[in-house]
């Protein structure tokens, strides 16, 4: 029987006991790697050897830390403590951020892959905001106890929703071997396959439903004759209306919205309501921080006004770091109320990202409030039908009437 890990051993990625002590010695990969001058995949083992190796010692073993994770706990104070030194200096650091963050973004999605980066991003932008909060202006003497007793509390409820919102989004059950094999004999005609969940033809395919069918992985006496079927080639199911596949996740995902970068999920219809609560939450207490922020270092004046003009913003480094991360957030505020109005407006129309954007790509979609929301018209039963419908996703037993026909 082998002896327990110690806090500082872990089991690397060739199944070999390891110590965090020896994780300079033994580099057979940058080895090879340099002897060779760097061959093919030589590259991708070294950074494989690097991120199995960045580990911190646990009680059962050392934890393998996410590389992923690092950058924004080291980069994000240093970036704003600098640019709390000159005016100069923060307006390009802040105008670079978003940019930098951007370009990450869509590194990732044409590689397809996932990263905890902006879930990192995310939270440790909270809690360094609220600290800062706290160290810097909570000691002026402008913000009550009270209020910052109510700024605390929306941080609570915003990441209790953002919790929620991380669970199970509505995961199709991945059939057995045994119903692969069967659906692996549907005919072409009756079901025309597709990886991205587009298309249904023949038999499988009718008039959707308002709502999700129940069924899934195969055909059911038990599911109504006009629910629009889709065959998933990369799970080998069969998807109820409005499901899709996601590529980063690997999973289909009942009534998918998108992958959301900043939790590291999938929107479906078992985490949509949490999705949106934790951005309604996440705005209100970004907005009312601004607005104690600027009121304690722009002496009083209104909050859009002392954003663009605080004299004395930069009289002091206290100050100057407040200012700073004051329109950080606002930037960050920026970007999320545009998510957030993008799927208040999508509800509305009862239409989600992926049949949108779905829309576009087919030209079936009509463009709506200078091109805000994509209505298909293919769900839409009016403004309250519609946030009705959103209202009861992810209930046990949905009603459904010959109105949700389509």
């Amino acid at each position: 029987m082998e002896e327990p890990l110690c806090c500082c051993e872990y089991v690397d990625r060739r199944g070999q006991r390891n110590h965090l002590a020896a994780c300079c010695c033994d580099c057979e990969d940058l080895d090879e790697g340099c002897e060779r001058s760097l061959p093919p995949g030589a590259l991708g083992r070294i950074a494989d050897t690097v991120a199995d190796r960045v580990r911190v010692p646990w009680f059962a073993g050392a934890v393998k830390i996410n590389v992923s994770l690092v950058p924004p706990l080291l980069l994000l104070p240093v970036f704003l403590h600098v640019a709390a030194l000159h005016f100069l200096l923060g307006l390009v650091i802040l105008t670079s951020l978003p940019v930098v963050v951007l370009w990450y973004y869509y590194l990732t999605h044409r590689r397809k892959e996932r990263t905890l980066f902006f879930l990192s991003l995310g939270l440790f932008s909270l809690g360094y905001m609220y600290y800062v909060f706290l160290q810097e202006v909570v000691p002026r003497g402008h913000v009550e106890y009270s209020q910052v007793v109510a700024l605390t509390c929306g941080l609570i409820l915003m990441l209790a929703a953002l919790s929620r919102a991380k669970t199970d989004p509505g995961y199709l059950p991945v059939p057995a071997s045994g119903e692969k094999s069967l659906h692996q004999g549907l005919p072409s005609k009756s079901v025309r396959g597709s990886s991205n969940g587009l298309h249904a033809s023949g038999a499988a395919s009718g008039r959707a439903v308002n709502g999700e069918a129940q069924g899934y992985a195969r055909v059911s006496a038990e599911e109504p004759e006009g629910v629009k079927k889709d065959w998933c080639a990369r799970c080998q199911l069969v998807r109820p209306a409005r499901a899709g596949h996601c590529r980063l996740c690997g999973r289909c995902v009942r009534r998918l919205d998108h992958h959301c970068v900043w939790i590291n999920s999938c929107v479906g219809e078992r985490n949509h309501q949490a999705f949106i609560l934790a951005l309604s939450f996440f705005m209100l207490t970004s907005v009312y921080g601004i607005t104690l922020t600027l009121h304690t270092v722009c002496g009083g004046r209104t909050p859009f006004v002392a954003l663009f003009y605080c004299p004395g913003a930069y009289s002091d480094y206290s100050s100057a770091l407040s200012f700073t991360c004051v329109w950080y957030c606002a930037i960050v505020t920026a970007g999320m109320g545009y998510i957030l109005l993008i799927q208040l407006l999508n509800i509305s129309y009862n239409v989600t990202e992926r049949e949108a954007r779905l829309a576009l790509r087919d030209n079936t979609g009509r463009r709506l409030l200078g091109g805000l929301v994509i209505d298909t018209g293919q769900y839409n039963r009016g403004f309250l039908c519609n946030w009705g419908h959103f209202l009861s996703l992810g209930s046990s037993s949905p009603q459904r009437s010959a109105e949700d026909i389509v």
